[in-house]
């Protein structure tokens, strides 16, 4: 009982939400509210597609380099960063917003084909677009993810301690501690990421406090990781498009079998593998993915079928 009142009381004094960064770009995309980013102002298009708890904020090192030779477009789909947070928080949901953000930057006609980055449970999102709508699609890249849908989620003891009002107490304090935070991206992005400061701290903390955040965390952690079953994400394989698997070679998130297997599944050749490289490839090994992007986009249709 004891437990019970203080945690109420301590919700209750941090019920306050942080705002959005001001500046930030916003579109209708389907039925979401949009945060977008651009760079580049010519060469083909780029849509890069995050990953859980990721954001647009994720590509901020790798995005300027693909602008040296492409148009490059990034979006935070519902549920993350600073996108609207409207459920479901599905592959079929994120593939739709993914689908109207295309639309409302008026990509996809002739000659206006992007190339499809997903990251993560971001490659289950661009598989599913690709598959939807090949003529709009100009080639797909699976950056540190296999598309599927592996019924990952929190372990079932989560369920006694992901209630209210202890989920909310025990989110709260996690987000206020900076020492966590610098764990959790130190051991997904490895020795080669830049150490966070204040600013990269808040940079990963900052959706999660802002309105909506905390009830779409706690339905997504229910809907566990977004993904596809194995003979969807194989029917890939049977488009005439350009496709690429990239992963860091140290990933401990898959197995070191993934990568191969992937590749084969969706028709592509052989994994690029970054050496040392974990999960967070774009923040770690930027010039290493953006040179994967470039090999991909001037490669014929011959060389991936």
């Amino acid at each position: 009982m004891v437990t019970t009142v203080a945690s109420f009381a301590y919700n209750g004094f941090t019920a306050g939400r942080a705002a959005p960064p001001p500046g930030l770009r916003y579109v209708q995309a389907g039925d979401v509210r949009t945060r977008y980013q651009t760079w580049g102002a010519t060469g083909s298009p780029v849509v890069l597609v995050h990953g859980a708890f990721e954001s647009v904020d994720t590509w901020s090192r790798l995005a300027p380099l693909l602008a040296r030779h492409h148009r490059v477009y990034a979006l935070d789909l519902t549920g993350d960063g600073y996108s609207e947070h409207r459920g479901p928080y599905t592959v079929d949901h994120f593939t739709r917003q993914l689908l109207g953000f295309l639309d409302a930057m008026d990509l996809g006609g002739p000659g206006e084909r992007p190339l499809l980055v997903g990251h993560s449970s971001g490659a289950a999102v661009v598989t599913e677009a690709a598959l939807r709508a090949p003529g709009r699609t100009g080639g797909v890249m699976l950056l540190d993810g296999d598309a599927l849908d592996t019924g990952a989620g929190p372990p079932s003891a989560f369920k006694y301690v992901l209630i209210d009002p202890y989920r909310t107490s025990l989110l709260r304090i996690g987000l206020g501690y900076d020492g966590l935070i610098r764990r959790l991206y130190d051991a997904q992005c490895g020795p080669a990421c830049p150490p966070l400061d204040a600013a990269g701290v808040e940079q990963w903390r900052r959706p999660l406090q802002v309105p909506g955040a905390e009830g779409a965390l706690w339905s997504m952690l229910a809907e566990g990781v977004p993904g596809l079953p194995a003979d969807r994400v194989a029917r890939l394989a049977g488009l005439d498009l350009p496709k690429a698997v990239v992963f860091g070679a140290q990933d401990d998130v898959f197995t070191r079998q993934t990568p191969q297997q992937t590749a084969q599944r969706i028709g592509a050749p052989p994994p690029t593998l970054i050496p040392g490289a974990r999960h967070l490839t774009m923040i770690s090994d930027p010039e290493a993915v953006a040179a994967a992007v470039d090999k991909l986009t001037a490669a014929p249709h011959a060389a991936t079928r």
